[in-house]
């Protein structure tokens, strides 16, 4: 009888072994790495460059909202592209994107050219976010992509980690905030070399047909939402309950129902509702809004809190996230080995979404004067819980699709993650802003000193004011800090609802679908039971030899049309 172990060791004919998936991955992890890096690096500056710009709170957010909003509705254009065109052209082309941005960013000498800025690397990172899942589901096995999804955690950890310490050096620095954005170009340049010598993908054309209507529908109906909850109940804009709330918010509703509409038609819709509208996907995606409003949404001002609210330096504020940072690493490296080694997935989302509403709990009741190691608890919790999270969402997704609709399910559910994220930012920011004004103006009132009614109390430059002026400030952001925390808990926990919901399928140990009696696949995903390849190098589910339970390989029957199918196994 064969040992199991020593079976699923074999070389399956069409498999990438280990060492050529690393290589392929190295200069895609690069890429990455140099995304995630512009994305946390400016997290520490951003105090620093409202000031020097004269930002407000509402710019603040809409420097994080604009980049995000842009990562999201550009991220099912870059999945759908993905399973239409060259993967590795394309993570090249969206790389020289967010290089643009970045040059951009570093020469912004207004508001408006920075927000346009963020706009571009946004593009770019929407390329980099769904491609490098796309390639990922499209070269490993999802029983083996935990290892490597932990791969992917640790660089985006790292990044994670290293870029506010970074940015808050650079800020201190003569060099001064621009050099957050400059820094990433000879980075970029770099991941480029290493993509063009390690990245080699089969590709295997098919008509192109992009659904340009659906990708208008849903940037126009996602921006013009986002844009409301922006400025709404701000005193120099309107009011929640207005003629422009009704107009906006209407207009986004009818613009998102003609995009259903839209997607139910076309042969190659940009969000695929066949996708999407499966139990694991549609379960996976709601968990992804409700974590990706938790996290970006929450995290998104901490560096903010560390700064204004308790007075520390930039790199002082990147020193004091390295906690959460050291839990989001433990968690997708920790849960990426145990899923790879033990094959089971639902019990680390549940534990992650679990240990992010505690986290954010937790951090809904810090004030000013919270000890530090309390506050470093706490947003370790949290770390962990997005690790454990982040990746394996898309895992359980990219177990239930066929390879060539990988790019396109991947895509989906981090098009919602970052459109929560962009929701949740634009929205906690609103509440930060509005809670820090309303905190500030009954202070200053009952000290006797006027406000300008909405000015004075919205400035993120608290060098210029009174001693006594910037106590009032801090009191404020660090309880309006504690409230979108309180926010983020409540919102999680639709997250748990989700997670608790989803069904645990066993993960895969070839890349495509092969439907069996005992293991039949979800309608409209496979199409059949031959395994077809498909722009990356598919393997054949192995077969079980009778009376053994142990899998062999199977063999490979060519067919004239040069795919080839599932033989009879080999003993």
């Amino acid at each position: 009888m064969t040992d199991s172990k020593t079976a699923r060791k074999k070389h399956v004919p069409g498999e990438m072994s280990h060492r050529q998936i690393l290589q392929a991955l190295t200069g895609l992890l690069a890429a990455l790495f140099t995304a995630m890096l512009s994305t946390t690096i400016v997290a520490n500056a951003l105090p620093t460059i409202m000031a020097d710009l004269h930002g407000t709170q509402t710019d603040f957010a809409w420097v994080v909202t604009a980049a995000l909003l842009a990562n999201a509705v550009s991220t099912p254009i870059w999945g759908k592209l993905a399973d239409l065109f060259n993967k590795k052209l394309l993570v090249q082309l969206s790389i020289v994107i967010f290089v643009a941005g970045s040059v951009l960013a570093g020469f912004a000498h207004s508001m408006e050219l920075l927000l346009t800025a963020r706009v571009i690397q946004g593009l770019g990172m929407g390329g980099l976010t769904a491609l490098a899942q796309a390639i990922i589901g499209s070269i490993i096995p999802p029983r083996e992509r935990g290892r490597y999804s932990g791969y992917m955690g640790a660089v985006m950890a790292v990044a994670t980690a290293g870029g506010p310490l970074l940015g808050g050096f650079i800020v201190d620095s003569p060099l001064g905030w621009r050099w957050t954005f400059f820094l990433c170009v000879p980075l970029a340049v770099v991941a480029l070399f290493l993509l063009q010598v390690t990245l080699h993908l089969q590709h295997v054309r098919r008509p192109a047909k992009i659904d340009w209507l659906g990708s208008i529908l849903l940037t126009a109906g996602v921006s013009l939402l986002l844009i409301w909850v922006s400025f709404a109940g701000k005193p120099d804009y309107y009011e929640w309950w207005s003629w422009e709330t009704a107009a906006m918010v209407g207009g986004s509703v009818i613009l998102l129902a003609l995009l259903v509409l839209v997607e139910s038609k076309v042969a190659e819709p940009i969000i695929p509702l066949k996708i999407i509208s499966q139990r694991t996907t549609a379960l996976a995606i709601v968990a992804s809004v409700a974590v990706g409003i938790a996290m970006f949404g929450s995290t998104t001002f901490l560096g903010q809190y560390f700064q204004l609210a308790r007075g520390f330096t930039p790199t002082e504020a990147g020193l004091l996230m390295l906690p959460m940072i050291a839990g989001n690493l433990l968690g997708s490296v920790g849960s990426g080995l145990l899923i790879t080694r033990f094959g089971k997935w639902k019990r680390f989302l549940i534990i992650g979404t679990v240990l992010v509403i505690l986290g954010t709990a937790l951090a809904g009741f810090i004030n000013h004067e919270t000890d530090m190691i309390l506050v470093s608890l706490f947003i370790f919790i949290l770390g962990v819980g997005m690790g454990l999270l982040m990746q394996n969402l898309v895992l359980a997704v990219q177990n239930t699709v066929k390879v060539s609709d990988v790019g396109s399910a991947s895509a989906s559910v981090a098009f919602f993650r970052t459109v929560g994220g962009a929701i949740g930012v634009s929205v906690l920011g609103a509440v930060l802003s509005s809670s820090v004004s309303r905190r500030v103006t009954e202070e200053l009132d009952k000290a006797g000193m006027p406000t300008d009614g909405g000015g004075t109390t919205a400035t993120l430059d608290l060098g210029g004011l009174p001693a006594e002026v910037q106590m009032f400030f801090r009191i404020a952001y660090a309880e309006g800090t504690a409230d979108i925390f309180k926010i983020a808990a409540a919102v999680a926990i639709i997250a748990l609802v989700a997670v608790l919901f989803i069904k645990e399928k066993a993960l895969r140990r070839t890349l495509d679908i092969k439907p069996t009696s005992s293991n039949p696949v979800e309608p409209g995903l496979a199409g059949g039971a031959e395994i077809l390849h498909t722009g990356a190098m598919s393997a054949v589910e192995p077969a079980i030899v009778p009376g053994s339970g142990s899998p062999v390989a199977s063999e490979s029957v060519p067919r004239t049309d040069g795919t080839e199918k599932a033989g009879t196994a080999r003993p």
